[in-house]
């Protein structure tokens, strides 16, 4: 007869095999019956072996499907709580930016659960092109629509994410060995992708406004440009958005010039459509518009769902003129850059059924909290962050650089980005872009429970010298 024990040995030896990969998340266990008939023991034995994997959080029971690996939990906390130390060992991720709220994965389930039909799941198995399915098209241009913008739906395309999207567009648009122009601080994926398809760079002086249409002029006096690639709304890292008056000059710059512009909204789902009115003389009705709308025939606009829903399933969005539309569809295909079928199927559900319009109130509350613990805890700083971002971009106290306090942050247990990860070199000078005494803070990336201790550490840290962060 098996000891009374025997379930407490056997439950760790499943709970080994979870925290091993053996079983992962989602695997669905044998029935209580067949786990007895498998390891030798009495079906009273597996109930309590069961019971035991649920009480410790590793399985979840559902009626009618059976026992699942049930993917790790957070440690609970209070939302955005005072700052408190983390246990030894643990790291603050203020690099990467993938925003996450509490709600967002029992309703992607929710959407997702008719996909997982055989018959519907074998349709969205099958390959895509860069066009995708009709419904697909509706519900994206739907959620590019703006007030007085409403493209087409047969104009819109689509990639794996939005570094697909830019990279398809700026292959459509600059051929080997063009020019690309970019605003000073640029998204630091482009310049991986710039490498890529062998384009150059070119950097344009930015003012508290955005991009400079006579830095544009200049730029292009000097050698032609054959496209510029900008982030009009939220700009990463530096939080801008470009009011009205500068995106109807830049538009009329790219028509002077025959220019193309790619136009990267991949941040722009945070802003409420009413927070967009910059002049209300200008567009009392219309809000602030996107570059596509005051110059469609000049703008590749890109977009992406990941980090609306979740990086681990998203697509990108790319609406080009009509004269373009072919040559971005012919980048995005050669590049190995189209959307999966399964992962267009299911944002297309979840369009149209409200899971992204819920998740993005969400997230637009999340980061407002997120904004305002960064008020309180960098306060005096020159911190610069537009309010419902969730980025802030830190100009370093006097007898900081950038590497020094990333050294001073990662000791204790933080990550931040340097400002050099933005700059872009300008052309002809040798070795790398000037280096910005700045970092860049992530706020997507941290627990709720884990910002405010790592807000107010690298608080104390910039309030001393680097001499006080590493002693001797």
């Amino acid at each position: 007869m098996a000891g009374t024990d025997d379930y407490l040995r056997i439950a760790d030896a499943v709970a080994a095999d979870i925290a091993a990969g053996r079983l992962r998340p989602g695997d669905r266990l044998a029935t209580q019956r067949g786990f007895a008939r498998t390891h030798g023991i009495a079906n009273s034995t597996a109930h309590r072996v069961y019971r035991e994997l649920a009480r410790r959080g590793l399985t979840v029971g559902e009626v009618g499907r059976g026992t699942f690996v049930r993917a790790a939990q957070h440690a609970p906390g209070p939302a955005l709580a005072e700052p408190a130390a983390p246990d030894a060992g643990t790291r603050v991720n203020l690099e990467l930016n993938y925003p996450v709220v509490p709600e967002q994965a029992a309703l992607l389930a929710e959407g997702m659960a008719p996909l997982l039909r055989p018959d519907a799941l074998d349709a969205a198995l099958r390959p895509v092109g860069p066009a995708g399915h009709p419904a697909a098209r509706e519900a994206a241009a739907a959620l590019l629509a703006r007030t007085g913008f409403a493209p087409g739906p047969g104009r819109v395309l689509f990639a794996g994410n939005g570094r697909h999207a830019v990279a398809g567009a700026v292959a459509a648009l600059v051929p080997p060995g063009g020019r690309l122009g970019v605003e000073a601080a640029t998204y630091p994926l482009v310049k991986a992708i710039a490498a890529r398809i062998g384009v150059t760079l070119v950097p344009l002086a930015m003012d508290a406004h955005g991009l400079r249409p006579e830095a544009v002029r200049a730029a292009h006096r000097s050698a032609p440009l054959h496209a510029v690639y900008l982030q009009p709304t939220l700009h990463n890292p530096l939080g801008t958005t470009m009011p009205a008056p500068r995106r109807v000059e830049l538009s009329d710059t790219l028509r002077e010039l025959d220019l193309w512009a790619v136009e990267d909204a991949i941040w722009s789902f945070l802003c409420e459509e009413t927070d967009l009115y910059e002049e209300p003389d200008l567009y009392e009705e219309t809000g602030l518009p996107p570059l596509a709308a005051l110059a469609p025939e000049r703008t590749v606009l890109v977009d992406s769902l990941s980090k609306r829903l979740a990086p681990g399933l998203t697509v990108g969005l790319v609406l080009p003129p009509a004269a373009r539309r072919e040559a971005v569809a012919s980048a995005l295909r050669s590049g190995g850059w189209t959307a999966t079928g399964f992962a267009l199927e299911a944002v297309t559900r979840w369009l149209a059924d409200g899971t992204v319009d819920r998740i993005v109130r969400a997230k637009r509350r999340d980061a407002a909290d997120r904004q305002a613990l960064v008020r309180r805890h960098l306060e005096g700083f020159a911190v610069s962050a537009d309010p419902r971002s969730y980025f802030a971009w830190w100009e370093l106290p006097e007898g900081w650089r950038a590497e020094s306090f990333l050294a001073a942050a990662a000791r204790r247990g933080i990550a931040v980005t340097p400002g050099t990860a933005f700059a872009v070199a300008p052309e002809g000078a040798q070795g790398a872009a000037p280096a910005p005494h700045a970092v860049r803070i992530a706020l997507a990336g941290a627990p709720p429970e884990l910002l405010p201790y790592a807000l107010s550490t690298l608080a104390a840290v910039a309030r001393g010298t680097p001499e006080d962060a590493f002693p001797e």
